[in-house]
């Protein structure tokens, strides 16, 4: 029996909780949000290339004033507006910083952080984790896309980093979000679990892939579960869906019927393939199988679907 999508939207994966009011309407207006961010309760969410930066303290806290965000280099023409917190009021802004992690590094005022490692050890609170994903995918994409695609020309930030402007050409470029399938093959009382190289020693996740132009989601499962493992799919049900900010996706989780199963790894995708039974699940679960193996942490949307399916038998 599959799980339900009310029982998948309920579980904890992580980057889910943001309640932010963006307040899209008013990006355009400048006095408005220069008003915003001379507030005195208005954070700024500072970032590296690779880390978020925070103030050193026993109990993080999500971004600076600032003064403490210019004193660390951050550009105010290059803030990123996330929104409003909805219980007060509070801006919160997002920037990235000119230097890097090594200059960072050695000051004893702050504390570098990445967002998967926030998620993980539980560092902030579960509704700081959605306005940080959606900080950390727009300051990449910032970051990334800084000449205009269509002359080479210098952009510039606009509609409060939701856009980015050509002087040259006019081009107006918007930020991307890029959609994965990721789902959890079944074959009754079995589910197809892959290891991919990058993932840590003895995990094995379900699979996953990026849909191309033209395809439906289900034709995109179909398609990247016969890539990766030789397996056809027949019925497909989209069951949830997660932000996943590394960089800048859209995770669409997804159960499928298996109409074949013989396994055949025929690319660099996966490095091992595997149907498991719900036994061996629950000892991958439960830290007692025998050759190590697991599946991943409850902040993802694979954890989610693995232990759904297993919980409704």
């Amino acid at each position: 029996m599959h799980a339900p999508a009310a029982d998948l939207q309920a579980m904890e994966m992580s980057f889910l909780g943001n309640s932010l009011d963006r307040q899209s309407t008013r990006r355009g207006d400048k006095a408005y949000l220069d008003g915003l961010l001379t507030g005195r309760d208005t954070r700024i969410v500072l970032s590296t290339d690779r880390t978020l930066v925070f103030a050193a303290a026993e109990t993080l806290t999500m971004g600076h004033d600032l003064p403490a965000a210019k004193a660390l280099g951050a550009d105010p023409e290059e803030l990123v507006f996330l929104g409003l917190r909805p219980e007060n009021g509070q801006a919160i802004f997002a920037t990235t910083l000119p230097v890097g992690d090594e200059e960072l590094a050695e000051r004893t005022d702050l504390r570098l952080e990445d967002l998967r490692t926030l998620a993980l050890k539980n560092l902030l609170p579960p509704e700081d984790l959605g306005p940080l994903a959606q900080a950390r995918a727009l300051i990449h994409w910032h970051r990334t896309h800084r000449f205009c695609s269509r002359c080479g020309a210098r952009t510039v930030m606009s509609e409060a980093g939701y856009r980015r402007d050509c002087p040259d050409c006019g081009g107006q470029h918007f930020p991307r979000t890029d959609p994965c399938v990721i789902m959890l093959i079944t074959d009754g009382e079995r589910a197809l679990l892959g290891r991919p190289p990058r993932l840590a020693e003895g995990i094995y996740t379900t699979l996953a892939g990026f849909m191309e132009p033209g395809e439906t989601i289900e034709q995109a499962v179909r398609r990247e579960t016969l890539e990766e493992s030789g397996i056809r799919v027949s019925d497909v049900r989209l069951i949830s869906n997660q932000p996943w900010p590394f960089p800048a996706n859209l995770m669409l989780g997804c159960m499928g019927t298996a109409v074949s199963t013989e396994i055949q790894i025929e690319d660099d995708e996966l490095e091992a393939c595997k149907w498991c039974d719900r036994d061996e699940v629950r000892r991958m679960i439960a830290g007692t199988h025998p050759e190590g193996h697991r599946i991943p942490p409850p902040i993802s949307i694979a954890h989610e679907l693995i232990v759904g399916w297993l919980e409704n038998e």
